[in-house]
Parts: structure tokens; C-alpha cells; sequence
């Protein structure tokens, strides 16, 4: 598919990090953007710099998704690129000492179903919806009609202890992968998935240099934290190349985490 001026994209999460890089970059191409993202102030800076589109959506409203893309198509037409970067989670281990009680308590059900909701029903809800306008676009050529890119992480196959929500809802994100690709195919719709490693994004920036060094280091090659237009970089490939599809692909500097 061509990335140019002739296509619209809907990122998520594209106010910062991962998704504002993404956004850029499509937008350097030409591509009409819209930003989905909670964050106002942020998201319609961003937006501007690019003269892109900002969307105010909550990724956990169904009603708030459908009113974004219902926004975003009516500025820009209907997407043929959707990158979904946007997440919420939570985190804590299965079973974890409480002093205060002076033993065990177990995470509880409803936090499991948080992190659940807001990392893999999110990413079916925003990559279903979004397949569904596509489905009514006229075909290009090999009959494509759109790329979605979904974001798990390294912690899809290496989850870490405190990471039982995280670690299990983004390797739902992977086993989404390849079903959906299948369902859509028919259609001409592709979908594909990037795992990305440690990453420089503004909450990772935020922790000391003490942690910064130590995580620097322990990446095999390139010995440094990734950096957020590396990712957009795969995402454009994806989106660009019509033979990736129901691909889950690890972007980390070759590192595999270690349990903590």
C-alpha cells in the first residue's frame, strides 16, 4: 500500500511516545492523521504540529471509540492505516505478602479484568471497528483494503513477576494476531502486531538514571533503550509492505527478560 497523501490513519495513543512517533511519521509521508488519545492538552498540540486531528477517546467506551472514528472520518474519510498504540493496565503479582495483614493476599479478580479490558478487549474493540469501515473502501491493488498494526510487548512471551496482568493480556494481543488476519483476508485487510522492548517513552523516561543505566545495559545490542521512531519506522513497514500479514514481531535489541 502506498503511504501517501491518497490515505487517512487513526493512531491511538498518539499523543506520546510510541504513537505520537507513529503519527509524525505518517504525516511526514503525507498521510491525513487522526489522534485518538485521553490526553487533550497533549494530543491537540500534537495534532497540530503535524495538521493532523485530535480525537478526545477513551479506548474502555465503546460509545467514545465509535464517536472517534465517526469524527475522524468525517474530517479526513475513512482510514485505510490504523496503528493502536493506546493501553491501561494494571499490575501486581498473583500473590503477594501484606505486612499490614501479615499474610498472603491473592490480586484480586477485578484488577485481572482491568488490565484485560484495557490492553486485549481494547485492542479487538479498536481494531474491529476500524475493519469495519475499511471493509466498504474500494480495493487497491491485490484487492487490499487496509493495514492494522496492534502493539503487544516483550512481555508477551517474557513476562515478568509483578506482570501477571500485563505479561498474559498483551500474548492475548499475539493470539489475536493471526485469527483476525484470517477473518479479514477475504476482505483485504492486513493485520500485524509489533512487541517492542524497553523503550525511551516519556513514563520510562521518568524513572532515575541509576534504572535507566541498568536497563540500557541490559539489552544485548544496541546497548540503549529503544527509541519511539524505531517503532514508527515498523509500523510504516507494515503498513507500506502488503506481504507482512499475521506477523507478531519483537523490536527489543534481541533482549529476553530475565523474571525480575
Amino acid at each position: 500500500m502506498k503511504i501517501d497523501s491518497s490515505i487517512s490513519a487513526v493512531v491511538t495513543g498518539g499523543a506520546s511516545g510510541l504513537g505520537r512517533a507513529t503519527a509524525e511519521a505518517l504525516a511526514a509521508a503525507g498521510v491525513k492523521v487522526a489522534i485518538f488519545d485521553i490526553n487533550e492538552a497533549t494530543g491537540t498540540e500534537v495534532a497540530k504540529a503535524i495538521g493532523g486531528l485530535f480525537c478526545k477517546v477513551d479506548i474502555n467506551s465503546e460509545e467514545s471509540v465509535v464517536e472517534g472514528f465517526a469524527k475522524a472520518r468525517a474530517a479526513h474519510g475513512q482510514e485505510r492505516v490504523l496503528v493502536h498504540c493506546a493501553m491501561t493496565s494494571r499490575r501486581g503479582k498473583t500473590l503477594a505478602f501484606d505486612k499490614a495483614a501479615g499474610k498472603l493476599k491473592r490480586l484480586p479478580t477485578s484488577d485481572y479484568e482491568a488490565g484485560v479490558q484495557g490492553v486485549l478487549v481494547a485492542s479487538y474493540r479498536v481494531a474491529s471497528l476500524s475493519a469495519e469501515g475499511m471493509a466498504n473502501l474500494p480495493a487497491l491493488e491485490d484487492g487490499e483494503r487496509g493495514s492494522i498494526v496492534l502493539t503487544a510487548s516483550v512481555a508477551a512471551q517474557d513476562g515478568q513477576i509483578g506482570q501477571v496482568i500485563y505479561g498474559s493480556a498483551k500474548a492475548g494481543v499475539n493470539g489475536l494476531v493471526l485469527p483476525m488476519a484470517r477473518d479479514l483476508s477475504d476482505i483485504g485487510i492486513r493485520v500485524n502486531c509489533i512487541m517492542p522492548g524497553i523503550f525511551a517513552t516519556p513514563l520510562m523516561l521518568g524513572a532515575t538514571p541509576q534504572v535507566l543505566n541498568s536497563l540500557s545495559a541490559s539489552v544485548p545490542f544496541p546497548k540503549r533503550l529503544g527509541k519511539p521512531d524505531e517503532y514508527a519506522s515498523l509500523a510504516m513497514e507494515l503498513s507500506r509492505n502488503s506481504y507482512f500479514n499475521g506477523q507478531c514481531i519483537r523490536l527489543d535489541g534481541a533482549i529476553r527478560m530475565a523474571p525480575r
